[in-house]
């Protein structure tokens, strides 16, 4: 049994441990990408997605459950069909090296896409109340029971009023295999960045369809776990996602213990274990409604974001982002579709305003159940090596998301940026690094193995965000990286205390080739 502070350090990344690792990946035993059940009844809603034409830049910015207030009215309860393509669906088909590679709406590390949406509906547009897992290469929907579970995902978030007013909940999961096949042990901090990324998109949908959406991380694990029928030895819930509003869960909605099912689910590849992982997901479950309840409670009396007070330096650089009027009016949709992972940067200069507005939209807070509505904070700060911008002189600072300013910490380089980069020259290519850290003993010493969860996820949901912001943009790209994870914070030094790096994304202007 390990805590979070034992597992983070033994899958630390160093030189001295790479060199010791000699690791090669089975491709003849590669997972396949796609969850498939050979026993259960499918449902295929027959339609094709479709978002208003919200510009991405007014979805991502909000940091509350309820939508941003230019964006109209719904008619009606969330398009299921139509969030789930832009979370989590095949969004693109390319060739790579003579064959044909599907590409998700979401990043995910090592497009290995282990990350798994399920909805669980009540009678919601052509949804029939019951629990359902999608399918993102078809679109269709796993008919995994019959009935309205959603009483069951109320109970066990405490009756949180989100879940329980919420036409649907969706649960991200992770199984865990499709990504330790070649992560191994770190595939645990993997499935919270790139659960991550899929609800930044969740979020941009729903928010950008005028419905209220927000994570929720205090729940009771095993009703979650059951409700779904997973093992969690091979896969399991790792956050959930309620959406819409005015369709309270019935008194009998679900039980909150469910009958067990054991659906028949098809192996593609022979999978190998590694306990740590699933070990380090029981090691922060919530047991009981009151856990649950008094985690919440807690870490919202906790939070508190240092860069809203009243005093600050004279020096920090105050950014510009630009307004509603003028920033780009490219919809959810597009900037979905359009999303890649940049390869290859040039060293051109990104405007100083358009750096200013990624941050800013990108990194406003996430709506999630701990944090309080508006809450600014959360567990992770966020500090930028800046090489090529406008106007700002290169070098590694923090930003502070309440200001929208920079406080500069200490000069930086490319050659020093790649390095940091597990060595990948590409990262220092880029015009801006954002490295997103937290203090992992102090997360964990304050609110336990759950707080870890927390701060993994949400460093991905921010990547997912940078993500969306940046290819907001044309000319624009960028791509999430990793790091050492010690060398990260020691340079950046006693500013950051014994902050540690969650996630990084890099992005810039590409390269004369890839625009080519």
């Amino acid at each position: 049994m390990v805590d979070a502070r034992e597992y983070h350090e033994r899958t630390n990344h160093s030189p001295e441990k790479l060199r010791e690792r000699s690791f090669r990946l089975d491709r003849s035993n590669q997972p396949d990408p796609v969850k498939r059940y050979a026993d259960r009844p499918r449902f295929d809603p027959g339609e094709d997605p479709d978002l208003p034409e919200t510009p991405v830049l007014t979805a991502v910015e909000t940091d509350d459950a309820d939508p941003p207030a230019a964006v109209p009215t719904p008619d009606g309860d969330p398009h299921v069909p139509t969030l789930c393509h832009y979370a989590a669906g095949v969004t693109k088909e390319l060739e790579r090296q003579g064959r044909r590679v599907r590409y998700r709406a979401a990043a995910c590390t090592g497009k290995l896409y282990h990350v798994d949406l399920y909805a669980v509906t009540g009678d919601t547009g052509a949804f029939d109340p019951g629990v359902y897992h999608f399918d993102p290469g078809s679109g269709a929907f796993d008919v995994l029971r019959e009935g309205d579970y959603r009483g069951t995902l109320a109970a066990a978030t405490a009756g949180h009023p989100g879940v329980a007013d919420a036409p649907v909940t969706f649960v991200a999961t992770s199984e865990w295999w499709r990504n330790a096949w070649k992560y191994r042990e770190r595939t645990y901090r993997h499935a919270f960045w790139d659960a991550g990324t899929v609800l930044a998109n969740l979020l941009a949908a729903a928010h950008g369809s005028g419905h209220r959406a927000e994570v929720v991380t205090a729940f009771v694990d095993d009703p979650v776990v059951d409700t779904l029928g997973v093992d969690p030895d091979e896969e399991a819930p790792v956050a959930l996602a309620p959406v819409g509003s005015g369709s309270p869960v019935p008194d009998d909605a679900g039980p909150s213990t469910v009958d067990p099912i054991d659906p028949d689910v098809v192996r593609s590849s022979d999978p190998v274990e590694y306990p740590l992982v699933p070990d380090a997901w029981r090691q922060s479950r919530l047991d009981d409604g009151a856990a649950a309840r008094k985690w919440r409670e807690r870490f919202g009396a906790e939070a508190a974001d240092a860069s809203l007070g009243a005093e600050r330096p004279d020096d920090w650089v105050d950014l510009d982002p630009v307004d509603a009027d003028t920033a780009s009016a490219r919809p959810v949709d597009a900037t979905v579709e359009r999303r890649g992972s940049l390869r290859e940067y040039s060293h051109d200069p990104v405007s100083a305003r358009t750096f200013a507005t990624v941050l800013d939209r990108a990194l406003g807070g996430v709506p999630a159940d701990c944090f309080g509505a508006g809450a600014l904070a959360g567990l992770v700060d966020v500090y930028c090596l800046v090489h090529a911008v406008e106007g700002v002189e290169p070098g590694t600072y923090e930003y502070h998301p309440g200001a929208c300013a920079l406080e500069r910490v200490r000069d930086t380089d490319r050659e020093a940026a790649g390095e940091l980069a597990l060595g990948q020259s590409v990262v220092g290519d880029a015009a801006v690094n954002v490295y997103l850290v937290t203090d992992v003993d102090a997360v964990v010493a304050e609110f336990g193995n759950r707080g870890y969860r927390l701060a993994q996820l949400e460093a991905g949901v921010d990547l997912g965000r940078l993500y969306l912001a940046t290819y907001a943009h044309l000319g624009l790209g960028g791509r999430g990286f990793t790091f050492f994870d010690e060398r990260v914070g020691e340079y950046l030094g006693d500013h950051a205390g014994d902050q540690l790096p969650m996630t990084l994304f890099a992005f810039g202007k590409p390269s004369e080739s890839v625009r080519g």
